[in-house]
């Protein structure tokens, strides 16, 4: 990556990480009345509700609110649950290794679908199983993940009774049998995105001048595939793997929730609904800086991998 695009794009992500410091902050702010009440609720007494403004630190002018928080986060220190009564981020720890395990799971769906399909496709651009499989995925995009999740729980769970209708098991097959359906979910929600990705580079490979030499060569058209065609055509559906990792996060959270899944995602629901702020704060934070690292991080991985790009960087040198 030539230094001066590797400024820019380290800049935007800096610039994303303040945007989301700012926004999450104000979160508390743009809620309609006093924060501290909307949290205590009507019935809470005035005394109450200014020993919770002194406690989240309201009753100070708004810089230095913004200050501290600053200060604060800088050091991990994401506040305190209103209605646990335990640090933010102790609640996170807990429920971090459910959603890490459906992500990891989601994603290694998405890939064991979206090769295969991927090669049907490209083997014969614009045959009616190239058509299919540029179609079918795309309804993915229209399905409301929780209706999506509510549908394969009442065919899967409920009348079949393959997977668990919820929760997250004891061992780890339990658990790995739990998340199959939601998994499931979200890999569908991004199916379109890396299968295009995909198939669109496998026909450009096939097309390449290096695979028509080793065709020439007589390498058995396996091998063609292996290790010609699927390797140079991996790198761009990764990289709309991992730049749309936003998107898999997003419905991860969601889908938590519709099948009792202890996870981030659920706290999130729970956190919200009882307007426990300084979680969802904390949450929201996190969650956005960790999307916004893992887009940096894929660009820099996908111009350290791709030869063309490479190529590129040393020219313009």
């Amino acid at each position: 990556m030539t230094t001066p695009t590797a400024t820019r794009r380290l800049v935007r992500a800096v610039v994303a990480i303040a945007l989301v410091v700012v926004v999450t902050f104000l979160f508390v702010h743009i809620v309609p009345g006093d924060p501290a009440r909307a949290i205590l609720g009507p019935q809470a007494s005035a005394e109450s509700v200014a020993a919770l403004r002194e406690r989240l630190g309201l009753d100070q002018p708004i810089l230095t609110q913004f200050a501290d928080y600053v200060a604060r986060a800088l050091r991990g220190d994401l506040g305190t649950s209103v209605a646990e009564g335990v640090p933010v981020t102790s609640l996170m720890a807990s429920r971090a290794t459910p959603t890490l395990a459906l992500i990891i799971y989601s994603a290694v769906l998405t890939i064991l679908l979206t090769v295969p399909a991927a090669a049907v496709a490209a083997r014969r651009p614009g045959s009616v199983i190239d058509h299919a499989v540029r179609t079918v995925p795309l309804f993915g995009l229209g399905l409301p993940a929780f209706w999506f999740a509510l549908v394969l729980i009442q065919v899967f769970a409920v009348r079949l009774g393959w997977f668990p209708a919820g929760g997250y098991g004891g061992s780890p097959l339990q658990r790995l049998h739990a998340l199959t359906l939601p998994a499931l979910v979200t890999a569908v929600s991004i199916l379109p995105f890396t299968i295009q990705s995909l198939r669109v580079a496998m026909i450009d490979a096939y097309e390449a001048d290096f695979v028509a030499a080793a065709r020439a060569r007589g390498v058995p058209r396996r091998q063609v595939l292996a290790r010609y065609v699927f390797r140079n055509a991996s790198i761009p559906a990764v990289v709309v793997l991992g730049l749309n990792m936003g998107w898999l996060v997003g419905n991860t959270l969601i889908v938590e929730k519709v099948f009792a899944i202890p996870g981030v995602g659920a706290l999130l629901v729970d956190a919200t609904l009882s307007r426990d702020f300084p979680v969802v704060q904390g949450l929201a934070l996190v969650i956005a800086m960790l999307v916004i690292g893992t887009n940096l991080l894929t660009e820099v991985a996908r111009v350290s991998l791709d030869p063309r790009l490479r190529h590129a960087r040393e020219v313009v040198r």
